[in-house]
């Protein structure tokens, strides 16, 4: 019996990848000189006119008076909070603003998301797209508002209302929200598993020497960044969408994939293109999730299959995930157990929803969502000290080269699990 062939490496030496990493990092470097002095330009000014289109509004009291909260996108790229005491509506609005940046806005704000004073000089009403006809579509399928809110975050990216996202926080399960790669996996599943059925007859029959990865993936692909761009592009997505683009072309070149010197390669080069990433906190997580997936697969690779897909890996990242989490969010409920079972439970439930949304019947799920989401009342708040996180950050680094490390890791998430629900509940 012959013995398997093991797959080349992404990089054969490791003098390769440190030279490709460091010629990332001075682009990245590069990139950031050139953006700090379009910064300065831009808090040096006065003013600053710009049209921005309005990505949310909601209202807010303080001292007993009633103003609104924009949040906007400008044609330059750059996405900013201001404030407005006027009283209309401005959802689905582009605004001619007048902006007065100050040195308050720090350079990180500026990557990220910063708040800016500004007036409005004028407004129009966006034209109708195809996305604002969807959001209708699915709205009028639901009498619920916060449902409304949760399927259009789900399916289209949009922000969940504030009370909803509070719920669902407690529920543990705000990355199943959040457009991400895991939704990016079920999409390619779908759509790769749909189009192979289509291509595997015509395959035999006309082409048997082309091959299906190729032809089947291009076309997936091809879609999903369709998908992605119409979106919106969110961070988690966009790094999702790199993953798999790179991932699929290092399958068809035969070589290993997972990998962390991939992951890194990857997280290099979206901060080469999107520099602003590097200041996303839903990006950061986004890779940190993906960081521990790829270490539980590392240990664990020689399991059933079905063990490591139902039970190490949504309950393991669950787990791993927690002093991470905690470290940034520090909402904390019981019902956050439940986060592994929903899930898996999500897995079906997405493309269902999906298509019953596309027939007109979205609100099939609407009466058992409500009861789930009205379970959590209220959580505490519990916070990982930064000094702890990073010892635990720089153990699972550590934990790629040394298994017993990676027991350490694990032993320490679940003693902090245990300690943060248990102990303090």
């Amino acid at each position: 019996m012959g013995m398997a062939l093991e797959k080349p490496k992404l990089f054969p030496q490791r003098k390769t990848f440190v030279w490709f990493a460091s010629l990332l990092a001075i682009l990245i470097l590069l990139r950031l000189i050139f953006l700090y002095q379009n910064y300065q330009d831009f808090i040096s000014k006065p003013f600053y006119y710009t049209y921005a289109t309005v990505l949310t509004s909601y209202e807010k009291t303080k001292y007993d008076k009633r103003y609104k909260v924009l949040k906007l996108k400008s044609l330059e790229g750059f996405t900013f909070y201001t404030t407005s005491h006027r009283k209309e509506n401005f959802n689905h609005k582009r605004l001619r603003l007048q902006l007065f940046p100050n040195e308050s806005i720090g350079f990180t704000d500026y990557l990220g998301t910063f708040y800016v004073k500004s007036k409005i000089k004028h407004q129009e009403k966006l034209p109708l797209t195809i996305k604002g006809t969807l959001l209708t579509y699915v709205n009028h399928q639901h009498s619920d508002a916060s449902l409304a809110s949760f399927y259009n975050a789900i399916f289209f990216a949009t922000p969940l209302e504030v009370k909803l996202r509070d719920k669902i926080a407690l529920l543990g399960i705000s990355h199943l929200v959040a457009l991400s790669g895991f939704h990016l996996g079920i999409l390619w599943g779908l759509i790769y598993g749909f189009l192979l059925l289509l291509y595997r007859p015509l395959q035999q029959k006309f082409f048997p020497y082309r091959h299906a990865l190729l032809d089947v993936g291009m076309v997936s692909m091809l879609l999903l960044g369709f998908y992605v761009w119409f979106v919106g592009a969110p961070p988690s997505l966009l790094r999702s969408y790199a993953m798999v683009l790179v991932g699929w072309s290092v399958l068809l070149m035969g070589m290993e994939l997972l990998s962390f010197t991939f992951l890194l390669s990857v997280f290099l080069f979206l901060c080469v293109l999107f520099p602003g990433l590097l200041v996303s906190l839903s990006f950061w997580l986004s890779v940190a999730g993906v960081f521990y997936i790829f270490l539980l697969l590392q240990y664990t690779k020689t399991s059933n299959k079905w063990v490591i897909t139902l039970v190490y890996i949504p309950v393991g990242i669950f787990v791993l995930m927690l002093p991470i989490v905690h470290t940034l969010f520090p909402v904390t409920s019981t019902y956050q157990l439940l986060s592994p079972l929903l899930s898996l439970l999500f897995i079906p439930f997405y493309p269902i929803s999906m298509f019953l949304h596309l027939i007109g019947i979205g609100d099939v799920f609407d009466g058992y969502l409500i009861s789930l989401f009205r379970v959590p009342v209220e959580g505490e708040e519990h916070l990982l000290p930064l000094w702890a996180a990073f010892v635990y950050v720089l153990l699972s680094i550590a934990a790629i080269w040394q298994k017993k490390l990676f027991y350490v890791v694990l032993g320490l998430a679940v003693s902090y699990g245990v300690y943060v629900f248990m102990v303090l509940d």
